[in-house]
């Protein structure tokens, strides 16, 4: 599986109630998207302080580089670019193919 990392920083005047509707756009994603075929998010909360004020993770997995290709540039994600962009203080992407070590426990 090739998964999508994306981590979030607001700017520090976004409300809580415009999180709230871009996580709600976010969420929505999957079921809008058929190359989504996986997905999870939550928000920070780490004990080590090291977020640098990341708050938000979504981690969107795809089977091929095509599907992720797809996904990019699909008209209700780039919908969802456009919500996003003016509360976005940072944001950071990482795309990885997931591997497991030997006897993992994870599924």
């Amino acid at each position: 599986m090739l998964r999508h990392i994306v981590l979030f920083k607001w700017k520090p005047e976004t409300p809580p109630e415009v999180i709230a509707a871009i996580e709600a756009a976010m969420n929505a994603l999957p079921g809008q998207i058929p190359q989504i075929a996986g997905y999870e998010w939550g928000t920070d909360v780490s004990v080590q302080g090291l977020s640098q004020g990341f708050t938000h993770c979504f981690v969107v997995s795809f089977r091929s580089e095509a599907d992720r290709d797809i996904y990019a540039t699909h008209p209700d994600h780039v919908a969802f670019l456009t919500l996003s962009k003016p509360h976005r203080d940072v944001v950071m992407t990482f795309d990885y193919f997931a591997r497991r070590a030997e006897g993992s426990m994870l599924d």
